[in-house]
């Protein structure tokens, strides 16, 4: 799960074996949306991205992040009614999680899965499997309502 954890080579090796597969290189830009990621509590928009790395260029970091996106390194969540978009790194790189997404002012906040809401979640992919010809691989849960400010 994100947080304030330090960023480690073995995840900038995996980012690197990513962007290759994907036939694009690691830059010092891609590497640096990667640190700002890595170091976040939540999922951020370029905005708040830029300001953590006031030295990267607005159009560098939308063009670095959607090549970070297209070699699953990290992904989109999109919030509230203004749809914005917020990025964070994959899931598999920083452990299983959800969202708490604020539908008035697009806030978003992870959480961690109880162990009771993942069985659920388990059970009812299987039963979904088991009643049609979906196979289900994943899930993902976003709890939509005011966050504190709005309420």
């Amino acid at each position: 799960m994100t947080g304030n954890r330090s960023v480690g080579e073995d995840l900038h090796r995996l980012v690197d074996l990513r962007l290759r597969a994907v036939g694009q290189r690691y830059t010092r830009s891609r590497r640096a949306l990667v640190d700002v990621l890595a170091r976040a509590d939540r999922p951020l928009t370029i905005a708040q991205i830029l300001s953590r790395r006031r030295k990267l260029p607005q159009s560098s970091a939308y063009r670095n992040l959607v090549a970070l996106e297209d070699a699953d390194a990290i992904r989109r969540v999109v919030s509230g009614s203004d749809q914005t978009s917020r990025f964070e790194l994959a899931e598999d790189l920083i452990g299983h999680h959800h969202h708490l997404v604020c539908s008035s002012c697009g806030a978003v906040e992870d959480f961690p899965p109880t162990r009771q809401l993942e069985q659920v979640m388990d059970r009812t992919m299987r039963d979904v499997a088991l009643s049609s010809r979906f196979a289900p691989e994943t899930h993902h849960v976003q709890l939509r309502g005011l966050c504190s400010s709005c309420a």
